[in-house]
């Protein structure tokens, strides 16, 4: 058994402060990124910031293959937390505090 002056006790402290969650708007953020995929055989467009880009790849597979008429839309989007107005981190480096 250890000595226990050589055990160390190791201690959190759990801090609440309120944060947001909002779309991320930091310099370098991407935008929603859209693809859609074939509900039929799993085929997935490339991913692209705007909606045509997909849309236009569903239309041609579907041209290709007249059976595989079903598609999901999938959507990302970036999202980012923020110390709230109060906070105690909001004073620290990274985005500024949101207000809206």
């Amino acid at each position: 058994m250890a000595d226990p002056e050589e055990v160390m006790i190791l201690r959190s402290v759990i801090r609440l402060a309120d944060w947001t969650l909002g779309t991320d708007i930091e310099p370098g953020a991407s935008g929603p990124v859209h693809e859609i995929e074939c509900t039929t055989c799993g085929e997935v467009s490339d991913p692209a910031e705007e909606r045509t880009t997909p849309e236009e790849w569903a239309l041609r597979h579907t041209g290709r293959i007249p059976e595989h008429r079903g598609y999901r839309a999938i959507t990302t989007s970036f999202l980012r937390v923020t110390p709230a107005p109060g906070n105690p981190h909001a004073n620290q480096t990274g985005a500024p505090p949101r207000t809206t």
